[in-house]
């Protein structure tokens, strides 16, 4: 009897974490990686020094946590920046700063929208996520985040930048499998660059009107019109 392939929380998780890294590198950060153990865990919950979360519904609901420290979160955001051309003297100095906030903010919204996609992709299901919410957390603060799961399950994944700082990524989700019943193709994502590559070497629609046009002034002429 054939075995049919099954997906858990670890294989999502693994999924995410490629999400995490594609974007980063993406943004001038190439060399993170994260560990090879996964820790289990009882809550998810934000930690200094700067933390964020994204809600997720829909095929399946969860969220996504990612707790940067001051180091981390400044390392990602200078590289990021400085990719983009930005010069090193009109960067933020402090994790702090509201421009700090938005950039790592923008860049978790990229992750949760390249997991999306690849959930799309990979498990053949939808899902949606809320708008990423950042801040500063003060050392003495714990902010705990319930969602209303069935069977909650959690993890924690350490990452590392190639300056040795360190950032953890927590999933919660519902406790489900996803059983592969027969072989699938996973659709190829469309590049905008080849899009736009294969419309410019296409012969243009134009030329065949202009030259129909210079037949009939032809034929009119021949006709004394």
């Amino acid at each position: 009897m054939r075995k049919n392939k099954v997906l858990n929380t670890d294989d999502v998780l693994i999924t995410l974490c490629a999400s995490v890294t594609q974007v980063f590198a993406a943004a001038g950060n190439s060399q993170i990686a994260y560990s090879p153990m996964v820790q289990k865990i009882h809550k998810t919950c934000l930690r200094p020094d700067l933390g964020c979360f994204v809600l997720f519904d829909g095929g399946f609901s969860g969220l996504v946590v990612i707790n940067f420290t001051a180091e981390a979160a400044m390392e990602i955001y200078r590289k990021y920046m400085m990719s983009m051309g930005m010069p090193e003297t009109e960067l933020a100095q402090f994790h702090t700063s509201d421009e700090v906030g938005n950039v790592m903010g923008e860049l978790m919204n990229q992750i949760v929208g390249d997991f999306t996609n690849r959930v799309r992709q990979e498990l053949q299901t939808s899902i949606n996520q809320s708008q990423p919410k950042m801040m500063a957390i003060n050392k003495q603060v714990q902010i705990l985040i319930n969602t209303q799961l069935d069977q909650p399950q959690a993890r924690r994944v350490t990452f590392n930048t190639p300056l040795h700082n360190i950032f953890y990524l927590e999933l919660a989700m519902d406790k489900t499998e996803f059983i592969q019943l027969h072989d699938f193709e996973t659709a190829e994502e469309e590049n905008v660059d080849d899009i736009l590559a294969n419309a410019h070497s296409q012969p243009s629609a134009d030329a065949t009107p202009a030259a129909d046009n210079a037949v009939d002034d032809d034929f009119l002429a021949n006709l004394g019109l």
